[in-house]
């Protein structure tokens, strides 16, 4: 009985880490990710606050590339004030999918990617539509439109992939889009 009794107890202990990949490190994570099951991603961007391009491969043969990685978050800083924050993985993807699905063939219009927490402050200060804890502030957010995308298709095949949230902003002409829970806006 006791080797029963033991068993279960390791059963029970372990059970929780089954429901938890989101504490993983991102090397685990990277093989569970859409660009693991997939040859090599590539995203192209514009930065319109910076007048910045980058065209990268950011994933090949199912990991992303660490290198790339870094270059992106280079270009995805915060404009405002110069810092850098990590970017998650998932939102590259999400991205990559979505430019996919629309057929989209030119490069991503970045309008606002990761915030540091003193712009976030000030934006919401200025405007009731900026969230006090916005994903911006842990970089799983992004602004962006699409050339040759109407944003309301890019808002669309943003929804169908459900990689989080969604925000449509037609009078801004640009689509929100997190690696939050799914929801929409």
């Amino acid at each position: 009985m006791l080797p029963r009794r033991r068993f279960l107890r390791s059963a029970l202990l372990l059970a929780p880490m089954a429901v938890l990949p989101v504490a993983w490190p991102e090397v685990a994570r990277a093989a569970l990710s859409p660009a693991a099951a997939t040859g090599p991603r590539r995203l192209a961007f514009y930065h319109t606050h910076t007048s910045e391009t980058l065209d990268i491969v950011y994933s090949e043969n199912g990991s992303y590339v660490p290198d790339a990685l870094a270059e992106i978050q280079h270009l995805f800083r915060d404009f405002r004030t110069g810092d850098i924050h990590r970017i998650d993985p998932a939102l590259l993807d999400i991205l990559h999918d979505v430019k996919q699905a629309t057929g989209g063939r030119r490069h991503y219009e970045i309008i606002s990617a990761y915030r540091s927490p003193v712009t976030n402050h000030m934006l919401a200060a200025r405007s009731g539509g900026v969230a006090d804890r916005s994903l911006h502030l842990q970089g799983q957010a992004i602004d962006v439109r699409l050339p040759g995308v109407r944003t309301a298709d890019l808002r669309r095949a943003a929804l169908q992939r459900a990689g989080g949230g969604v925000g449509y902003y037609p009078g801004s002409d640009f689509v929100h889009m997190d690696t939050g829970r799914v929801r929409s806006w």
